[in-house]
């Protein structure tokens, strides 16, 4: 029996590791508790075995008002409960960074790209792995996860806007592109693998093929008894447009084709998305 804390409680990505693992009752004792107000003491962490941290800023508008939380969450706070773990005798801690560390709209990254974070979300988060890194010792294991875009039943951020798009728009462009994406349930997979392979270091988990962003709105669609037509007018013009958005939506931005999951494939992931 492995005793798992979940810093963070009534995250997305939190509570559905928690609900993934408590299938497995006879494995994993799942705890979380609350980063709201948190002072993280050594104490509170006593008995537990792996630290799952999901603690952090994401999904607003960052401006220049706001730019200090996340460094004092993402960064901080985040940094402090490793230390308090580390101090209590956990083992492992498990860190959900992002490939926002990477400052890319556009590119493909390989484990050994350097990261230039351009936004404060992104420079928090790296500047917490950096940090924790420093804590990793023999008796202390450090897995930092840098996942692409997490989609799944109930998900916040860019999947959300694709899907208002694919139920309401009659077209969309039929455009040639991958990105790395990954499905919750495959990202609860990869957390409960690291888990139980006591890992350690840097990881990229994503599904076990690229996403085409034309194919996913098309699946969406159909989930909703909806045929939306896709159409190669536009493409002329996605390739020349400068805009940030169009980019994020139809450019190539991919990991190396490592750290995958296939445990639940891609129709299949849109389809549980959907329910």
């Amino acid at each position: 029996m492995k005793n798992v804390l979940i810093a963070g409680a009534n995250s997305y990505i939190g509570e559905s590791v928690k609900t993934y693992l408590m299938q497995y009752q006879d494995e994993y004792a799942v705890s979380e508790i609350d980063a709201k107000g948190l002072i993280p003491t050594a104490d509170m962490f006593k008995g537990i075995d792996i630290v799952f941290c999901v603690v952090g800023i994401a999904h607003i508008k960052e401006t220049s008002k706001n730019r200090h939380v996340y460094f004092e969450i993402n960064r901080d706070l985040v940094v402090s409960i490793a230390r308090a773990a580390k101090e209590a005798g956990v083992k492992q801690f498990v860190l959900l960074s992002s490939m926002s560390v990477y400052g890319l709209k556009v590119g493909h990254i390989r484990k050994n790209t350097k990261p230039h974070p351009v936004t404060a979300y992104g420079k928090s988060k790296f500047q917490a792995d950096e940090e924790i890194k420093k804590l990793v010792s023999d008796n202390f294991k450090f897995v930092c996860l840098r996942t692409p875009m997490v989609y799944g039943h109930n998900c916040k951020g860019n999947y959300q806007a694709l899907r208002k798009f694919a139920l309401k728009s009659p077209i969309f462009p039929d455009y040639e592109n991958q990105r790395s994406m990954i499905y919750i349930g495959n990202l609860c997979e990869f957390v409960k693998e690291c888990i139980d392979l006591e890992s350690q270091g840097l990881f990229f988990p994503q599904n076990a093929e690229y996403t085409n962003t034309s194919r996913m709105v098309e699946l969406i669609a159909k989930e909703h008894g909806k045929k939306i037509k896709l159409t190669r007018i536009f493409n002329w013009m996605l390739k020349i447009i400068p805009i940030g958005l169009i980019k994020k939506v139809f450019g190539n931005l991919t990991y190396e084709l490592v750290d995958t999951v296939g445990k639940y494939g891609f129709e299949e992931s849109i389809k549980l998305t959907e329910e």
